[in-house]
């Protein structure tokens, strides 16, 4: 019996039988493997937190042989070298004595040395002779003549990331805030990080632990239904808190990397709350946390049973003709593929689209890039292969790599040295409720957006024909935030580039998860906002930057300004049929 939404003949069992013949080879490659290979590499990803080995290898070769053939780049970096040491040892005789100005200063996100404690001596002669050689090194493992520009990345990470390992901020004796806190406390401090430690390591053992904030009850409680079930998706149908709402309904896909409800936190910072006070008919999907069972749902399976068996359910049951879409992260990239083929297809029923941080061209994907290269996608689709799936802590483990200090040892530090109590959040909590990612749909993600840049090429294959962004008509909404690691915001903005239609690019202070949610009334907000119309002169991200006027304030007024012109008229809130369960639904709750 079929479930609901999923037509007999359709896209799982078609797509799962023409997978089923190419499940023993490498995804997307066509190339025959031997199941030792990935046995073997699935192992070895348990000690290297799925870093290829090999990759490592060819970025350091890469890096030492190019160097040893530049005299040049040796002599520079001995004479920096020199210098560096002359002006720390000067700087340390001299802060003896007096208050002398810092010969580097420190990222501005590095946040390490904040303390006054470290502006005092010999603390200062730690932390500066640090920073000094982090600064030798970065010029050592970048600007080689030769080297390949990825291999240069890599190398700079690694170094970076060793670097970080023995900062003086990481040790009792070199950080005279612990020191200053252990004397106060007389060393409890130290007990209990260590029992906290402890715990730790245990819960990391024993698996990942159910969110202090649970879906229903803490976070995720705006009124709802959940009008459709898939094997893939439930929708939710937001109930409506004012007399009168927008004709035209509007859907939203959230990335299923993470659970959906980062765009419906609490109540004072939900994006979906905030939409139904303004009057719109909100519909969200709830994706399916897979498991081993879902190993060979991929990208199309997403399409299908997710955007488009949302929009069939939503038009159905509205009535109306058309519908705004607004997708995030990876589900705005997966948005603007079923928006290219329904062009395609002259299917007109998408009123408008909005993209917040998400991408369509991948070839500057940000810090992310260090850990794609075809070494890199064969060693995770070995760990994949063997049990069906990326792991939540594998995926965790990526993103804590691309932030060490605020994620790893920010955190060694309050926890583990000054046993600093847990500052929970909700965006916390939902950090913390990670999903999986099926092992086809993860392998054709790598390979056909970020290896091949399949989409922004016209290569990516719906229907096994290739669609064109350019054949996108609705007005498209990109959102793109300034210190996005995860979606860069210039990489956001080439969505003006590869469509032939309206675009408004706004630009908003944050990150991405942080600067999304961004309610009205918090403090330090800010954005910009432009449009180009059809057919306009191309602008370059750096000159968009310095034209576009800044606004103080949370973004989603304008947004919501936008969205109301395409809307549609006030019509009276419709009364429609009661759904199969109150939201959250089931989906979320699965762990």
């Amino acid at each position: 019996m079929n479930q609901p939404g999923l037509p007999p003949g359709g896209v799982l069992e078609r797509d799962a039988s023409a997978w089923q013949g190419t499940h023993h080879r490498y995804p997307e490659t066509g190339v025959e493997h031997a199941a030792a290979d990935l046995a073997l590499h699935a192992w070895l990803g348990r000690f290297t937190g799925q870093v290829s080995p090999a990759a490592l290898a060819l970025a350091w070769l890469d890096w030492s042989s190019h160097l040893l053939l530049s005299p040049d780049k040796g002599v520079e970096l001995a004479t920096h070298a020199a210098s560096a040491l002359g002006r720390w040892l000067h700087y340390c005789a001299g802060a003896a004595v007096a208050r002398l100005a810092e010969p580097v200063a420190p990222l501005a996100q590095d946040k390490r040395f904040d303390d006054p404690a470290w502006h005092r001596w010999p603390w200062n002669a730690l932390s500066q002779g640090f920073l000094l050689q982090q600064q030798w090194w970065h010029r050592a493992t970048s600007s080689v003549r030769g080297m390949s520009q990825h291999h240069a990345d890599v190398v700079t990470f690694v170094a970076r990331q060793l670097l970080d390992c023995v900062a003086p901020s990481n040790f009792v004796a070199t950080n005279p805030v612990v020191l200053a806190t252990t004397c106060e406390r007389g060393g409890m401090n130290l007990a209990g990080g260590a029992l906290r430690a402890a715990r730790d390591a245990w819960g990391a053992w024993a698996g990942p632990a159910a969110p202090s904030l649970l879906p229903g009850r803490d976070v995720a409680v705006t009124p709802g239904q959940v009008v459709l079930r898939n094997r893939l998706i439930e929708l939710l149908r937001y109930d409506p808190v004012t007399p009168r709402v927008h004709a035209l309904p509007l859907l939203v896909v959230p990335a299923w990397i993470m659970k959906y409800y980062i765009l419906d936190l609490s109540p004072h910072n939900s994006l979906v709350r905030y939409l139904v006070e303004h009057g719109y008919s909100v519909y969200v999907i709830s994706w399916k946390n897979p498991g081993a069972e879902e190993r060979d749902l991929g990208l199309e399976d997403y399409r299908r049973l997710g955007i488009m068996a949302a929009l069939d359910a939503i038009v159905r049951e509205t009535g109306a003709p058309q519908v705004n879409a607004c997708g995030y992260c990876l589900g705005g990239t997966l948005l603007a593929i079923a928006a290219a083929a329904m062009a395609r297809e002259h299917d007109r029923r998408l009123a408008s689209l909005t993209l917040l941080a998400a991408q369509v061209d991948f070839t500057e994907p940000g810090e992310l890039s260090l850990f794609i290269d075809e070494s890199e996608v064969s060693f995770l689709e070995a760990a994949m292969w063997s049990q069906g799936y990326l792991d939540t802590r594998q995926m965790a483990g990526a993103f804590q790599l691309l932030r060490t200090n605020d994620l790893i040892w920010s955190r060694r530090l309050r926890h583990y040295l000054l046993d600093l109590p847990e500052r929970e959040t909700d965006l916390m909590s939902w950090n913390a409720d990670a999903t999986r990612m099926p092992y086809r749909m993860h392998s054709e993600y790598l390979r056909r957006l970020f290896l091949n840049n399949d989409l922004a090429s016209a290569r990516y294959p719906v229907d096994g024909k290739p669609v064109a962004l350019t054949d996108i008509a609705a007005p498209i909404f990109a959102v793109g935030t300034r210190t996005d690691h995860v979606a860069p915001w210039r990489s956001v903005y080439k969505i003006g580039l590869l469509t032939d239609t309206e675009v408004s690019f706004l630009l908003t202070s944050g990150g991405h998860n942080a600067g999304v949610v961004a309610p009205p009334g918090g403090a330090g907000r800010a954005y910009q906002l432009a449009s180009q119309a059809d057919g306009a002169p191309y602008i370059d991200p750096e000159r968009w930057q310095r034209e576009a006027p800044v606004t103080e304030g949370s973004w989603w007024p304008a947004w919501e300004a936008w969205l109301a012109e395409r809307a549609g008229p006030l019509i009276d809130a419709p009364r429609l049929p009661p759904g199969l369960e109150p939201a959250p639904g089931r989906y979320v709750l699965a762990p």
